[in-house]
């Protein structure tokens, strides 16, 4: 109940369901013959829900956390005793289904497959469970593993954390694994918007991990109008970004996110 109440309240508060929520607050306040606070409030909605369909807005939220971060080959990065693979790019589906379907943040497991590839580890630690709500099928580090082999990685390689269903419980649960195996150094694949949040995660629960970010969104791009004109994959994309804040802020007070240098 707790986790859907949790998906509940974030939905709320983003761009989208925050903008409908004070639509909903301006009709039943027209109803009420309050017509001024109505038109007050749809006009913010509108401003609210505009603001963040902005390109030119979506990229500078976003580059305030991929920005944190360089887009570097794998070939740059240190040798290290395992890698966590999180999940949340890879759609397993219901068993029926043969072959998992590849979402926006599959780059992880492609990521992932390259450090295996260039010598970087010899054991990826996959970690994704599966969402009540998604009904029955495998956890998605079931999933991973499939994609995982199509690319060449053997499971002699592979370790499999089930359980967890936030950025929380991938630390949490990972970490035992990480521990039983008494690895020192350890390599952290996510998604460079996700990483800040991801980082700061594995570091609550005293594993000191390794960045090797993937799936960089923002690109070089010169000024132009379109940037200023609404569109709907940048409010989508503004939207990730605000989840990646807010979860920050929520982890940060119940003590499940820790800074650098923090203890």
């Amino acid at each position: 109940m707790a986790l859907y109440l949790d998906k509940l309240l974030a939905q709320l508060a983003y761009p989208l369901g925050l903008a409908l929520s004070l639509c909903l607050v301006s009709l039943l306040l027209l109803a009420l013959r309050q017509r001024r606070w109505s038109a007050a409030l749809l006009v913010l909605a509108v401003s609210w829900l505009g603001l963040w369909s902005l390109p030119a807005v979506s990229d500078a939220l976003r580059l305030s956390l991929e920005g944190r971060f360089a887009n570097r080959p794998v070939t740059e990065l240190p040798a290290a005793d395992v890698a966590v693979v999180l999940g949340g790019g890879i759609d397993s589906g219901p068993p029926s289904w043969p072959y998992p379907n590849l979402g926006e943040a599959a780059d992880r497991v492609w990521h992932a497959a390259r450090l295996y590839r260039a010598g970087k580890v010899e054991t990826l630690i996959l970690s994704g469970g599966r969402q009540p709500w998604q009904g029955k099928g495998p956890p998605e580090s079931e999933a991973m593993r499939q994609f995982l082999n199509d690319l060449g990685v053997p499971d002699a390689a592979l370790q499999f954390e089930h359980r967890s269903r936030s950025t929380r419980e991938n630390a949490l649960y990972s970490a035992e694994l990480i521990r039983s195996q008494g690895a020192a150094r350890v390599l952290l694949v996510t998604s460079a918007l996700h990483m800040p949040r991801a980082l700061a995660s594995f570091r609550a629960v005293g594993i000191e991990a390794i960045p090797a970010p993937c799936d960089f969104e923002v690109k070089p791009e010169p000024a132009h109008a379109l940037r200023w004109l609404p569109d709907a994959g940048a409010l989508a994309a503004s939207t990730r970004a605000l989840k990646e804040y807010l979860g920050w802020c929520v982890y940060w007070w119940r003590g499940w996110a820790v800074e650098a240098g923090h203890v």
